[in-house]
């Protein structure tokens, strides 16, 4: 077994271990693997394996054995045996660089490759000249230094480490002046794929049956896949090292309410819902893709009672955090779906004032003044949404649940507050004449490891509105990408505009709502190609000369000074200051803010000619070791784009002034 820490030396331990059935291979001089192999031996071999993943800009390729039905050939001895003989082999072509064995991750069996490289980063108090003299009495070599963070580096070990890398890291993180270190692991990072039984986001077969009662997901990603928009997720805990969410960057503002600390992980064994809730949302793609791949998860547990303090605390971190959209899978217990005369049915449930005001406060405040959009489980208690004070808020989007056969799901709540449905689960109960669904459920993640609801760190049988209600989440997240400046009551008014009426002889619509699908399934297609729609104006026509057939010129606007962070680390302190050289008043609303990490703050309001206006940062940041600053406006151009490094930042005020940019005003004219 091999270790590894992220998080420095209290950080979460992981292992891998060597695969038995797996070699990775480097061919010379960008050479194909089966053009670098020449001898009868090795291509005899090569025929026992299947090429697993392809790393083409590496000229590494890893190596899987084939499946075979032979128990002697399959078992781990004999498995073994084989991969050793291939690299014995392999090892020999001249045409390679190497065939070495394959790291696994300890929990899903996922190939990781390490490098002879490391990460390393030195207490902040440190000067730099005692940083690289260290890396140099460790026989380091600098690759590059960390613009992002204080003393930190990209280092190449000895020559031929090999393995001993880990050892070489793990024995680095012990010393008192290093506060991080780990290898350079690199895995297999596809496109952003659907899994084969990811039925609700696009057509698909499943046991030779074609299922076509998804929400048109696939076709949306190829105009958006959610960039630069945050899902909170509001449940148990979230494992946020799973594989679908540990990439830098995704996992923005996590907390838990219900402690007190900024860890999202689950605390107990049962906490699995918010992963899987989490995933519907927000997956990568990995192996199971949420509805919005590239948008942002920002965790929140929330394991208290119901009715806590803790409820409002969500909201108004959520709010003040960042967040776009909020996932609420939860709410008050549901009577049993399956018997119709339980009392619960009958039984209400109000909301506290508490979580009523910090809803209130999250979709009046959140975003800037625009609002946060709050999508919330209808409920699984087949019975009327209007005794749920929570899902029944008039300031949330209600979310009910529709099967792979494109009718309502047995369980799925009712009532004239649901506003929209999503394809979840179902069960078959013959009292109700309900048929056996096609699929077990929704695919998506759960906790790594054997505390999930299954051992291969995904689950195919999540159900419930509490599966629908992240997957809205991900297409309003969509949306939001699309226009970033729609409030959340347009969102919503836009959301019951993009969907489709389904199941319409049993669905007793109304003026177009129906009790069991409220607007209709929601199609995340429509969705995106509407907002779209709606952003696009009609040129106005020139008046006063008809010679001029194209605008006079942009706006000259520029970016003139920044408040960068003087602790270097992301404490919100940030500012940046623009100023407006025009002669007129300018609306910046879907203006944006853009820095070097592609994280994006959206403008709104407007700026007099010849004033400046400060704005404070909430996604951008401004470490005082470097940065970019990048100004566009609401059609996405380029306006202005400055950099700085250490050297421009005030000691004493923390501020970076830029020098005015010129700009070019062209005019064309008709003669």
């Amino acid at each position: 077994m091999y270790t590894y820490t992220y998080g420095g030396k209290n950080g979460k331990k992981s292992t891998l271990k060597i695969s038995n059935d797996r070699v990775v291979v480097r061919t010379k001089n960008a050479r194909s693997l089966n053009a670098a192999i020449h001898s009868t031996k090795a291509k005899k071999v090569l025929q026992k394996f299947e090429i697993e993943h392809n790393f083409p800009e590496a000229d590494v390729c890893i190596l899987h054995a084939k499946q075979v039905r032979s128990r002697s050939v399959s078992s781990p001895k004999n498995k073994t045996a084989l991969r050793d003989t291939a690299r014995k082999v392999l090892k020999e072509e001249p045409e390679l660089r190497f065939a070495g064995r394959v790291l696994v991750d300890d929990h899903a069996d996922s190939p990781v490759l390490y490098t002879e490289n490391l990460f390393i980063k030195f207490q902040s108090k440190l000067a730099i000249d005692v940083c690289e003299t260290l890396l140099e009495n460790w026989n380091l070599k600098i690759k590059r230094n960390v613009p992002y963070a204080k003393n930190a580096y990209f280092a190449s070990a000895p020559d031929n480490i090999g393995l001993d890398i880990f050892k070489l890291c793990n024995d680095l993180l012990e010393r008192p002046e290093v506060e991080l270190c780990h290898p350079e692991l690199v895995q297999h990072c596809p496109r952003k794929e659907f899994h084969h039984k990811q039925w609700h986001l696009q057509d698909t077969v499943i046991n030779g049956i074609k299922i076509q009662a998804n929400s048109n997901v696939g076709k949306a990603h190829k105009v958006t896949k959610g960039k630069g928009i945050t899902i909170a997720v509001i449940d148990d805990g979230v494992d946020i090292d799973h594989m679908e969410f540990n990439i830098p960057g995704k996992v923005v503002g996590s907390r838990d309410v219900t402690v007190g600390s900024n860890d999202p992980r689950p605390k107990y064994w049962d906490e699995n819902h918010g992963t899987a809730c989490a995933g519907v949302a927000v997956a990568v793609g990995l192996n199971a893709s949420g509805v919005a791949p590239e948008a942002n998860l920002m965790p929140i547990r929330l394991a208290s009672v119901l009715g806590s303090m803790a409820e409002a605390d969500a909201f108004y971190w959520a709010a003040e955090k960042g967040a776009d959209v909020i996932s609420c899978s939860w709410g008050p217990r549901d009577g049993a779906w399956y018997i119709e005369n339980d009392p619960a049915h009958d039984q209400y449930h109000p909301i506290p004032d508490s979580t009523r005001l910090a809803i209130e406060y999250a979709v009046t405040k959140g975003r800037g003044g625009k609002g946060c959009i709050i999508c919330w489980a209808a409920g699984n208690g087949r019975e009327s949404i209007m005794n749920d004070g929570y899902a029944s808020n008039e300031n949330v989007i209600a979310v009910g649940a529709s099967n792979d056969s494109g009718v309502r799901s047995v369980y799925s709540d009712y009532g004239k507050a649901v506003w929209c449905v999503f394809p979840s689960g179902d069960f078959k109960y013959d009292p109700f004449g309900q048929p056996s669904p096609l699929t077990r459920g929704i695919y998506t993640t759960d906790r790594r490891g054997g505390g999930g609801y299954n051992t291969t760190d995904y689950t195919d049988d999540f159900t419930g509105t509490s599966s629908a209600t992240p997957g809205v989440a991900g297409v309003v997240a969509l949306m939001l990408t699309i226009n970033p400046n729609l409030t959340s009551q347009e969102v919503k008014k836009l959301v019951a505009e993009s969907c489709v009426k389904i199941d319409r002889q049993e669905g007793e619509y109304v003026n177009g709502h129906s009790p069991y699908y409220g607007h209709g399934r929601l199609d995340a297609l429509i969705a995106v190609q509407l907002v779209k729609a709606r952003m696009q104006k009609p040129a106005v026509p020139q008046k006063n000369n008809p010679f001029v057939t194209a605008k006079v010129s942009a706006p000259v606007v520029r970016i003139i000074e920044a408040l960068v962070n003087p602790a270097g680390r992301d404490l919100g302190n940030e500012t940046v200051t623009i100023k407006n050289y025009g002669k007129r008043v300018l609306p910046l609303t879907g203006w944006t803010l853009e820095d070097g990490k592609k994280r994006i703050d959206t403008l709104s309001g407007k700026i007099g000619a010849g004033k400046t206006m400060t704005i404070t940062l909430r996604k951008v940041k401004l470490p005082n070791t470097s940065g970019t600053l990048i100004l566009k406006n609401s059609k996405g151009k380029q306006m202005a784009k400055v950099s700085y490094k250490a050297k421009d930042v005030s000691k004493t005020t923390g501020k970076v002034k830029f020098a005015t940019q010129k700009t070019t005003v062209s005019r064309k004219s008709k003669k």
